[in-house]
């Protein structure tokens, strides 16, 4: 199949050159916003911390300026002011005020940054294998089958969500940061290795990569027989779906796509909705069809967060809407134990309620969706439910995925915890240790 003469419908954007917002850009947007000057500057206090990117694309087209600062896209892009400790706002905006050199700044802001947790579920001290000469950068393997890979040129989004769970990836402190730029490194750990049938392209996003780099990546690893999947994780169609409708390159991206197909391996695109409204644009529409009609599959996942998505409603229209575009629900995801959680997590029974609430009124093409699930140190933990058990009330859970292979189905329960927002605020129930704890 070819798409090179496909021609674009007459979408809103098209042409539009893409154009990154900053941290310098802040005051002025947050005026847009109606904050107080006492209100951005805590709003640029925070982003000293945590990153801060968006486009003009979500500017323009997801945000609804008169709900705003209330509107949840503002609010999935824009640092808040209580994300943070009320402390440690006050200690940064005091050193912003007055117009403190750039080094006690970022001391400051470290300082706060390495109280977050940025690495969590031991990213970089249990997932890193070691090969050849040493450990090789920017790879995990923590899954048996699976390999993720962070390309160096993948380090950045065209917009951050302000719930990334990979905000150290963007502060521009190296010691935090995950990248390889190995492809031949890539493919020899891999024929080193033939249980792994994946590998996910991911950063960053990898979708912010011109086609000749990604190419670069992707290339080396068609004529592996032992894979049968590549995956690239991206929140591109939600935040610059351009990049497969308009983008200088959009063509020559999907001919790599159908390259991928044609190898005979299965080219999984793992996109990330966080709200309805980020599949509304006739372009992300457009940009959908023309992903799909290279044989490509694309899996639809977010995480539930506490103020941009925390309803049944909303799930249940995400999900509907996008079975009814040909995408497949895959994760509900809980927020991770690192950054602002404190500010967008769900307690684990909360979460239960709103994906079966909205799990119960979609159809079974939409129950596809796993949830809610927690992708923590042992592995990816999902929550069945709450039952009543020999007359203690309890979680009920399982491993989706788990370091330990045995343990994958196996149910396991925990003491009920109406407050429990991860894995580790649980204790077990009916017995001394989780499975995993030896």
């Amino acid at each position: 199949m070819t798409l090179v003469n496909d021609a674009a419908p007459a979408v809103r954007s098209t042409g539009r050159k893409f154009r990154a917002f900053t941290a310098k850009h802040l005051d002025e947007l947050t005026a847009r916003a109606g904050l107080s000057p006492e209100q951005r500057l805590a709003t640029r206090a925070v982003a000293t911390v945590l990153p801060f990117r968006t486009n003009a694309y979500v500017i323009e087209e997801l945000i609804d300026w008169s709900a705003a600062p209330d509107d949840p896209i503002y609010r999935l892009v824009f640092p808040q002011e209580d994300m943070l400790p009320p402390e440690d706002v006050a200690r940064l905006s005091d050193l912003l005020r007055k117009d403190a050199p750039k080094a006690e700044v970022e001391a400051a802001a470290h300082a706060v940054r390495m109280k977050l947790n940025p690495h969590p579920a031991g990213q970089m001290e249990l997932n890193i294998p070691s090969f050849g000469d040493g450990k090789i950068p920017g790879m995990q393997h923590k899954y048996g089958e699976t390999v993720l890979y962070f390309p160096k040129q993948g380090q950045t989004c065209h917009a951050y969500c302000t719930y990334c769970f990979r905000w150290a990836q963007f502060i521009g402190e190296p010691d935090l940061k995950m990248a390889g730029d190995e492809p031949t490194a890539l493919r020899d750990y891999l024929l080193a290795h033939p249980e792994v049938t994946n590998v996910l392209f991911t950063g960053g996003d990898a979708m912010i990569m011109g086609e000749p780099v990604l190419r670069r990546y992707i290339e080396p690893l068609l004529e592996l027989e032992q894979l049968e999947a590549i995956r690239i994780g991206t929140k591109s169609l939600a935040y610059w779906p351009q990049k497969f409708v308009t983008d200088p390159d959009a063509d020559d991206m999907l001919r790599l796509f159908e390259e991928v197909v044609e190898s005979g391996k299965n080219l999984a695109f793992m996109a990330h909705f966080s709200h309805p409204r980020e599949l509304e644009p006739l372009m992300v529409a457009e940009a959908c069809r023309r992903i799909r009609d290279t044989g490509a599959v694309i899996r639809t996942q977010a995480p539930l967060i506490r103020t941009i998505n925390d309803d049944a409603a909303t799930w249940e229209n995400m999900w509907r809407t996008q079975t009814r575009m040909g995408l497949i629900p895959y994760y509900m995801f809980v927020e991770r134990d690192t950054g602002p959680q404190d500010y967008f997590a769900v307690p684990l029974a909360r979460a239960y309620e709103i994906y079966r609430d909205a799990y119960s009124n979609v159809s079974g093409l939409s129950r596809t969706v796993r949830g809610p699930s927690m992708s923590a140190t042992p592995g990816k933990v999902c929550v069945n439910g709450v039952v009543d058990l020999m007359g203690e009330k309890v979680f009920a859970l399982h491993f989706i995925q788990c370091r330990d292979a045995d343990l994958v189905g196996k149910p396991f329960f925990a003491k009920y915890d109406p407050d429990a927002a991860w894995l580790d605020d649980l204790k077990p129930a009916f017995a001394d240790r989780f499975p995993w704890e030896k």
